[in-house]
């Protein structure tokens, strides 16, 4: 037979482990949301320069220039 009181210590240590680790996991969770936000921002603000250097890029320009002469205009046909 057991002693209730070791019962009872041991019932608690698991919640209180169980809570440790629910607790933990929300804190890395909290951590990797805010790090995958961040990575978000550093991307979309790499973006934006890219464009606004593309807007001002002579290279760039004429790299969109021949891409677009080289698209065929869509044929539009009457009904």
């Amino acid at each position: 037979m057991r002693c209730s009181i070791c019962v009872n210590l041991e019932r608690a240590l698991k919640s209180r482990h169980r809570e440790y680790l629910a607790a933990q996991s929300a804190v890395l969770l909290r951590v990797r949301s805010e790090l995958a936000a961040y990575d978000f921002v550093e991307m979309e603000r790499a973006r934006s320069e890219l464009d606004m250097h593309r807007s001002i890029c002579s290279s760039a320009i004429a790299a969109a220039a021949l891409q677009h002469s080289l698209v065929p205009e869509p044929v539009l046909s009457e009904v």
